[in-house]
């Protein structure tokens, strides 16, 4: 699997349909969409997800409002029950073979974070998608059953690297995607799936994450040996003790070439609270495409210091906030609702 910064064909995205998620925000919801399919197009293909032709219609109107340039707007017919394409839409893999690339995609079989029921339609939007581009599905699986891994729960370098949580895949009670899975096992199926061949562990995310600790909203690569990883400075914040843990752990990690990877600091923004929720409001939910790098911002001043960092880190593209104070009451925030397909 290429690193999210190489070259892309294309992003996907499903546009937002399920009031739930964003319960009074719906409407909100798609101006955010439109500013994401802005930035994206002007430098790749968006290929939007949506139910049926009555719903690209409908999309575009907010998308030509936009101005989104709509001739590198594709929408893709799929029924899906959310819009968290990050999670259930396609992982795409590529093999270099005699100077030619191929490219394929992985079927990882989502199941609503192993949370909600509704997820049926989601876990089949890798099939669509490998029809749409006529490419090979592989059907990743462990011991005969569905292996389940979500886009958001994997962080990897393009070079062999992936970091992913124990909150989120070796929890025994919560949330428990793959039961019985060991991190060997884990291991044993990135290799064959994804060609991984160092696999990293930290601990635990943030409160309010409604995934159970999804990697995306922790600990970003950057290039193929820099990491950012969140950092709460606030001893009094309820993320202070398990995001301190991971600071310990990243100390004693090797990248797959035994090197050390540079860590950099990333700032949390305020305790972000809406109708009496913590959010899980984190400047990691970042997206690396082709024009830009999408940041989520919170109206917080550590939004400067964050886009600061960030700036420092890409050189080759603009580093650019979104507003997500309205997106983040989803549970998810820029880096959730994309999915890179590799040039």
């Amino acid at each position: 699997m290429p690193a999210e910064w190489a070259p892309h064909a294309a992003t996907w995205i499903g546009w937002p349909h399920n009031a739930n998620d964003w319960p009074g925000k719906i409407e909100v919801i798609r101006w955010v969409y439109g500013e994401m399919v802005r930035k994206i197009s002007q430098g790749e293909d968006v290929r939007i997800i949506v139910r049926n032709q009555t719903e690209a219609k409908f999309a575009a109107s907010y998308l030509n409002r936009a101005h989104c340039d709509m001739r590198r707007v594709r929408f893709v017919v799929h029924p899906t029950n959310r819009g968290w394409t990050r999670d259930s839409g396609p992982i795409h893999v590529t093999r270099r073979k005699n100077k030619k690339s191929d490219q394929a995609i992985v079927h990882f079989h989502f199941n609503g974070w192993a949370k909600y029921d509704n997820w049926k339609l989601d876990t089949r939007v890798p099939e669509t998608a490998a029809k749409f581009l006529k490419r090979p599905l592989f059907d990743a699986r462990w011991q005969n059953r569905p292996f389940v891994m979500e886009g958001g729960g994997m962080e990897l370098n393009g070079c062999g690297t992936l970091i992913t949580t124990e909150e989120c895949y070796q929890h025994p009670t919560i949330q428990v995607r793959n039961p019985g899975m060991t991190k060997a096992d884990y291991a044993e199926v990135f290799k064959k799936y994804l060609g991984i061949t160092n696999l990293l562990w930290l601990s635990r995310g943030p409160v309010g994450d409604d995934t159970h600790g999804h990697i995306d909203d922790i600990c970003r690569f950057t290039d193929r040996k820099t990491l950012v990883l969140i950092k709460e400075t606030n001893r009094r914040d309820i993320n202070y003790k398990p995001l301190a843990e991971n600071w310990e752990r990243v100390q004693d990690f090797r990248l797959e070439d035994g090197s050390k990877p540079e860590v950099i600091p990333l700032p949390m923004p305020a305790p972000l609270m809406f109708d009496g929720v913590r959010l899980p409001a984190s400047y990691a939910n970042f997206y690396i495409n082709n024009a830009c790098v999408i940041v989520p911002t919170f109206n917080d001043p550590n939004d400067r210091i964050a886009l600061g960092i960030l700036g420092e880190l890409f050189k080759d593209r603009p580093v650019v906030g979104i507003h997500a104070v309205d997106l983040v009451w989803g549970f998810g925030s820029l880096h959730c609702l994309t999915q890179q397909e590799p040039a």
